[in-house]
């Protein structure tokens, strides 16, 4: 099977498996982390079947909606990828895209390393700022049942990477223990430079939002 049949194929499974999912992570994040890891890989010299195929598989099965398990996305995306006869290499190419792609809180060390896992990551960090992130953000919080803001509670900066996974603190708060810090963690110059304006509008949000709580907007 050629690499257009198989991006068509994948994109079909996606859609399939990602039916009904939250808001924030259904097949419309991947369709705009598919499109944003095309743009960063134009500028960069990548293998952009890996970049595509790592996009499109890269949430198959986000360990917050399976009960933490890191592995059943891995699982999945070989089972797929196997079925459509995908070389090895491609395929544990793909596997640890999935498994080190998430922040995790920002803490811990990557076991792996790639241009396309780059690409990819910058992409699906970009899609977590500006103004998708925000709403991205807010529904998620609405989908956990968690408070908008809440002055008492305040940003937890230290985090260990189970801490992050298990946090029930207001949505508000993630603003600071991760979407202020993926300015300065992207890893691609396309990635970084479109990271800037994004990062930007949260900082005119936040802004915004704290005059409007204390009544002074």
């Amino acid at each position: 099977m050629n690499h257009e049949a198989v991006i068509q194929k994948t994109i079909e499974f996606v859609k399939s498996v990602l039916a009904g999912a939250e808001g924030g992570h259904d097949w419309w994040h991947i369709f705009r982390v598919w499109q944003l890891s095309k743009h960063i890989a134009a500028s960069e010299n990548a293998d952009h079947f890996v970049v595509e195929l790592g996009a499109l598989l890269h949430d198959i099965a986000d360990s917050k909606f399976h009960n933490g398990d890191e592995e059943l996305g891995p699982l999945k995306a070989r089972e797929f990828l196997g079925s459509l006869e995908v070389d090895e290499s491609v395929i544990t190419h793909i596997e640890n895209i999935i498994r080190n792609i998430s922040f995790k809180g920002g803490r811990d060390a990557t076991h792996f390393r790639s241009l396309e896992l780059d690409i990819v990551q910058d992409a699906d960090r970009l899609d977590a700022m500006g103004a998708i992130g925000i709403a991205r953000t807010f529904n998620y919080g609405g989908f956990k049942n968690r408070e908008i803001y809440n002055p008492d509670i305040l940003p937890n900066l230290n985090m260990t990477k189970e801490e992050y996974k298990q946090s029930s603190a207001p949505t508000l708060n993630h603003f600071y223990e991760k979407l202020l810090l993926l300015k300065d963690r992207m890893n691609t110059s396309t990635g970084k430079l479109m990271a800037e304006q994004r990062h930007r509008f949260m900082e005119v949000y936040l802004d915004e939002f704290y005059k409007e709580w204390n009544g002074e907007s």
